[in-house]
């Protein structure tokens, strides 16, 4: 009898062994040095800086993760385009992945997922704003690894409200993994940046 488990119980070793999932630390993430993002404009910047400016006066009471997804999330996929056609928005998606030899199953429920025509733009896992983001790293993995799009490739993007690191999987006979810089919203322009990777990949489809 396979054994069953639930995405959120599943580490990047499990992932690693019975998936063949393997992390290529040293490759550059789509976004990062090889293209050009598109620009904001000074309406969308002006929305980002009074995010950075709720979410900071929100976040010393603890935020939540419903507060998180409301106060960042949402202004961040508008800016990204993913609320207009042709996108579609899911949340609580219940997926399922199983090896060759069936012996795990593991099942979980996408958080927020925004998707085309089944091709999947991104997968966003929204946790407690004291969380660190590497206890998603495997849930949201195990996600991209379980989706039925024909594309090679699919991107994904993992936040507590305060930190983003996004994560690109190709999907192949031994699936590999990169990963983006540490991007905060306490640092610089990193939201800026955060919302530029987002329209780029709505504009990959769109």
């Amino acid at each position: 009898m396979p054994q069953i488990l639930q995405a959120r119980d599943v580490d990047l070793e499990q992932l690693q062994e019975e998936f063949g999932l393997v992390h290529l630390r040293e490759q550059k993430l789509f976004a990062e040095g090889s293209i050009e993002l598109p620009s904001l404009t000074a309406t969308e910047m002006k929305l980002l800086d009074e995010v950075n400016e709720e979410f900071s006066y929100l976040s010393t009471k603890d935020a939540l993760e419903p507060i998180v997804k409301m106060v960042v999330l949402s202004p961040l996929l508008r800016i990204a385009g993913f609320f207009r056609p042709p996108f579609k928005i899911t949340a609580e998606k219940k997926v399922e992945i199983v090896t060759e030899d069936e012996g795990l199953i593991v099942r979980g429920l996408i958080d927020l997922l925004v998707f085309y025509n089944q091709i999947w733009v991104v997968t966003i896992e929204a946790k407690r704003a004291a969380y660190s983001l590497k206890v998603a790293f495997p849930q949201v993995l195990t996600y991209m690894l379980a989706s039925s799009t024909s594309q090679p490739i699919v991107s994904g993007l993992v936040t507590n409200g305060s930190e983003f690191r996004f994560i690109q999987l190709h999907k192949s006979e031994t699936p590999t993994y990169v990963m983006s810089d540490l991007l905060s919203i306490d640092r610089g322009d990193d939201l800026y940046r955060v919302a530029q990777i987002l329209k780029y990949l709505g504009q990959q489809i769109s």
